[in-house]
């Protein structure tokens, strides 16, 4: 049985940074810090040893940097969910952890309210995108200009409402409740679209569904 409380591992070089989440999440009855480190490497060493549900990484750290580390984390558990917490805000950053796996990119200077959000969002396994951030992929949609090719083709009309409902941040069960079908069988058709249209993230399946015309941002 799954652990009621979200468990968190705090990623990031600076102690003054990681007190802060320290004291935000220690506020929040549903969220615990099961360990903390300083870099990337150990933030892999953790994840062996803890298995906490959410990760939050700092992008650039020395040595191995978050994108790594997300990266090697992702094959190591790809059950443990990356949420990015990061000063840079720029297209180069934003893209590369989306790519290396993480479910999530938010700001430090976001509200706090805004990253305790975050964290329950992806770790329902959805994906998280700061207001601020989500520009940047419209703006990749926009360049590619538009679909070509018609993979979704392939795809049943009920795969089609749970691509275009799990891209719109619902969870299994709230599909489910949507669709008069079980949560089982949501996860069975998502299984099914990710193969047959070669996704392998949750950021994937967003980005997809919005170059496809089936998701607005």
């Amino acid at each position: 049985m799954a652990s009621e409380r979200i468990r968190l591992l705090l990623v990031d070089d600076h102690q003054i940074v990681r007190a802060g989440l320290r004291m935000l999440f220690a506020a929040e009855p549903d969220m615990e810090i099961v360990a903390e480190v300083g870099s990337g490497l150990e933030a892999l060493e953790a994840v062996a040893a803890v298995r906490p549900d959410v990760v939050i990484m700092d992008v650039a750290m020395p040595g191995m940097n978050g994108i790594e580390a997300t990266r090697k984390i992702k094959e190591l558990d790809p059950n443990v969910t990356v949420l990015a917490l990061t000063m840079h805000e720029d297209e180069q950053y934003f893209f590369q952890m989306l790519d290396a796996g993480a479910s999530g990119y938010i700001p430090k200077r976001a509200a706090p309210d805004d990253l305790v959000a975050a964290v329950r969002v992806v770790a329902q396994g959805n994906v998280f995108l700061h207001a601020t951030l989500a520009r940047f992929l419209m703006h990749d949609v926009l360049q590619r200009g538009g679909p070509e090719t018609h993979e979704e083709d392939a795809l049943s009309a009920r795969e089609r409402e749970v691509l275009t409902l799990t891209a719109e941040g619902m969870t299994s069960r709230e599909i489910a409740q949507r669709l008069v079908i079980s949560p089982k069988t949501v996860d069975r058709h998502r299984e099914n679209i990710m193969a047959k249209l070669n996704l392998h993230s949750r950021a994937e399946l967003v980005r997809y569904a919005i170059e496809r015309g089936l998701l607005n941002a």
